[in-house]
């Protein structure tokens, strides 16, 4: 079975649905069912995402996006540092 990747607002949305079916009195297991998604992904986004509103999402994945993006910057730049010592010590 192919996995399926939810983005952050969809699993935050998936939880407010749960927490509705929890409410009307489904368990777990039927919760996660409805979602279709297993129980243990259900515990997880809740642990992960449990307390978070989509402003704060939002703002999460701008963060993932900016620290992905200096760390890329970091390689280049630990990069050319490698190239020039080469150069430095002569070798070709």
């Amino acid at each position: 079975m192919k996995r399926k990747r939810h983005t952050s607002e969809q699993i935050v949305e998936k939880l407010r649905k749960a927490d509705e079916l929890l409410a009307s009195g489904k368990n777990n297991e039927e919760a996660a069912k409805c979602l279709g998604v297993t129980v243990t992904t259900l515990y997880r986004w809740k642990r992960q995402f449990g307390d978070i509103g989509n402003r704060e999402v939002r703002r999460l994945r701008e963060l993932e996006q900016e620290n992905a993006r200096l760390k890329k910057l970091l390689v280049e730049r630990d990069l050319d540092n490698l190239v020039l010592k080469e150069v430095i010590a002569g070798k070709p």
